[in-house]
């Protein structure tokens, strides 16, 4: 077994992209050494799953790991939780209480949201940091702990000292060594193990039927944005085994439980990282067909309003694709024919991949070799899909 595998095997970090193995070899160099870590990136990246892995590579792995999460504690008894109170010394102190690096003694404290730490707390953060030492609140008697601190935030602590929210000597005190964890979206090669683990998880534990993601469910998927990274990604591969149980989980079902309200989809639709040139634009005519989607299941949901006034003449709507070309009667009727073939609120996958090559034919002026490099499959099953979608006879009729 190598030592990646053994790091991936202890801390059950899942992944094989070069950015998680960075992350698993730089765990590795730092966990035996006894020095302060500094663990940055989004929120639902997994900072609290790599401190708990770096505390059991550590020598203090059979000793406590105490986390505090500096951002749910309010301000006025954040000290007496961190550094523990003397009977008496506030209402409410009916007794002497040890605080957390009392409990966390020879062990290890994931101070999580480090950010969110008060300014006159940081003071005595920046002490036990240097030597250990902290008196409790409301006590005179300097105390001592062994105590290794490994912190975490999603914010840029060199800004925020720099604007005067957080103690500059606190921030190179704690940055001794940092570990920068990717978003979800840099490391798209990590989602479906990723995901499959945690639909396992959930449907074993729930005694749910899960009969997997097809494979297109997966390439719509990837191109999501996650930008609550992998804590959503669980949340949203929970939500659809149990709304969808005992279906095999298609793109078309993705499609539906991704679906964004309108001003958030710019937000939440593809974006391009590290790709090449042919994955970006292969990307960007996906994002387009997506926002298609959008577009015809809120046009959808504007037209069975009950305030539309169905007596006046709507008219023709001008069609932006063939997937959103529709005709609106005087009386009301919806005749949409890409609605019809599609379930509630969504365009089947075989109409956005019909869109996407008829697109991708126009942008080449027909050149088959140079679409079916662009969308990544052989020509031959280019030629297959143009038969099968009569793209042939339709591009003839437009052009």
């Amino acid at each position: 077994m190598s030592e990646l595998d053994r790091i991936r095997r202890i801390s059950g970090i899942i992944g094989t992209s070069s950015g998680i193995e960075q992350v698993l070899e730089m765990m590795g160099q730092v966990a035996p050494v006894d020095i302060s870590v500094l663990i940055t990136g989004e929120s639902g990246t997994g900072k609290e799953v790599v401190a708990r892995a770096v505390h059991k590579l550590s020598r203090r792995a059979s000793n406590p790991l105490v986390i505090v999460n500096c951002g749910a504690i309010p301000a006025g008894i954040i000290e007496s939780e961190l550094f523990g109170h003397k009977k008496g010394s506030f209402t409410g102190a009916s007794e002497d209480r040890k605080g957390y690096f009392e409990e966390a003694d020879n062990g290890t404290i994931f101070m999580d949201e480090i950010g969110e730490t008060p300014l006159e707390t940081q003071v005595k953060l920046l002490r036990v940091l240097e030597s250990g030492e902290f008196m409790r609140v409301g006590d005179s008697k300097t105390r001592k702990t062994d105590v290794r601190i490994i912190a975490a935030t999603n914010k840029n602590l060199r800004q925020e000292a720099e604007k005067g929210n957080f103690r500059r000597d606190l921030y190179y005190r704690l940055r001794t060594v940092t570990i920068d964890l990717p978003p979800l979206r840099q490391r798209v090669e990590d989602l479906e193990p990723l995901a499959e683990r945690f639909a396992l998880q959930f449907s074993r534990s729930n005694d749910i039927i899960f009969r997997g993601f097809t494979s297109d469910a997966y390439q719509v998927m990837k191109q999501y944005d996650w930008q609550g990274n992998i804590r959503e990604l669980r949340n949203f591969v929970e939500s659809i085994i149990l709304l969808e149980r005992g279906n095999r989980i298609s793109s078309e079902l993705v499609l539906k439980h991704l679906a964004v309200p309108a001003e958030e989809s710019s937000h939440n639709l593809p974006v391009l990282v590290d790709k090449s040139s042919s994955q970006a634009e292969r990307e960007l005519i996906l994002q387009q067909l997506l926002f298609l989607r959008q577009d015809m299941r809120d046009l959808k949901a504007s037209l069975s309003n009950e305030s539309l006034d169905r007596s006046g003449e709507i008219g023709t709507l001008q069609p932006r694709s063939a997937l959103d070309s529709m005709v609106v009667s005087p009386t009301g009727e919806i005749q949409v024919e890409a609605i019809k073939s599609a379930s509630i609120g969504d365009v089947s996958m075989k109409e956005l991949e019909k869109e996407m090559i008829i697109r991708t034919l126009k942008k080449f002026e027909n050149n088959r070799r140079k679409t079916a490099e662009l969308l990544g499959i052989s020509e031959r099953t280019l030629y297959r899909k143009i038969n099968e979608y009569g793209i042939e006879k339709k591009h003839k009729r437009n052009s």
